[in-house]
């Protein structure tokens, strides 16, 4: 297979951890020279002397509020162009419904979905220009198994979904490809976060078995029985950038764990 991306350029928004910063160390071990993007230069360039001491890698700097439009301006002044856009930057937040008020729907919305169509919209007509060029939604499970507990972070990764076959539809034969990668419960940055504040004040929790306790609790229908690491979801983002995946465009691909039932 060819997984080699030497001589291209990606963008992996919110990369300074999780499941973005996995992605953004894959795609650089197999040539790509990455973009990296938060909220604040201090934790670009903290995640990019990482990166680079891990991978030996290049890395540019493309720190911007993705919830808001001058945020993705401050991205695309930063680098103007790419071949691979890899669309991670995202919230959550467990509220119950109706304690959701405008403001909350209004807030997941534009950070979870119109951050990724305003870089979309930027850069994938560069790539149709030139020929080739991958585009990928990081979705989730829980656009298809919307939860109860957060459904206006469900509603926003089911509408990336959307987002994405529309555009691979809109750019069909042209050698881009777009798509959407749905992990299941990843033990995550934020996630590890999340579980330390419900370890209430436990100095050295395991989240190991918190996370295979959640999923039990939680996720049942789960078939490898735990959290993903981000470096598994990564793999996936990774070789659906590649050019491996010429023929892949336009799905939904599970990274699930098996979480969700259905065979399509």
């Amino acid at each position: 297979m060819d997984l080699n991306l030497k001589g291209r350029r990606a963008v992996v928004s919110g990369s300074t951890g999780g499941i973005g910063y996995a992605t953004a160390r894959e795609l650089s071990a197999m040539g790509a020279v990455v973009a990296i993007n938060g909220r604040t230069q201090a934790r670009v360039d903290a995640a990019i002397k990482t990166l680079k001491a891990e991978t030996g890698g290049e890395f540019l700097s493309a720190p911007g509020d993705l919830s808001n439009a001058k945020g993705a301006a401050d991205v695309i002044r930063a680098v103007p162009d790419c071949d691979i856009l890899v669309n991670n930057a995202a919230i959550f937040e467990p509220k119950p419904f109706f304690d959701i008020p405008d403001e909350d729907w209004l807030r997941f919305f534009e950070t979870n979905v119109l951050s990724g169509i305003r870089l979309a919209r930027h850069y994938t007509p560069k790539m149709v220009a030139r020929g080739w060029g991958r585009v990928v939604f990081i979705s989730s499970e829980s656009a298809l198994h919307i939860p109860a507990e957060m459904i206006h972070y469900g509603m926003t990764k089911t509408a990336q979904i959307a987002v994405a076959r529309g555009l691979a539809e809109t750019v069909a034969g042209t050698g881009v490809t777009v798509n959407s990668v749905l992990p299941g419960p990843t033990l995550s940055e934020g996630v590890g976060d999340f579980m330390k504040k419900m370890a209430k004040g436990v100095a050295n929790p395991d989240l190991e078995q918190m996370g295979k306790d959640f999923i039990a609790a939680h996720r049942s229908t789960s078939l490898i029985k735990r959290l993903a690491t981000t470096e598994e979801v990564a793999n996936m983002i990774a070789y659906v950038c590649s050019p491996a995946a010429s023929a892949t465009t336009g799905a939904a691909l599970r990274c699930d764990g098996g979480v969700v039932r259905a065979i399509p």
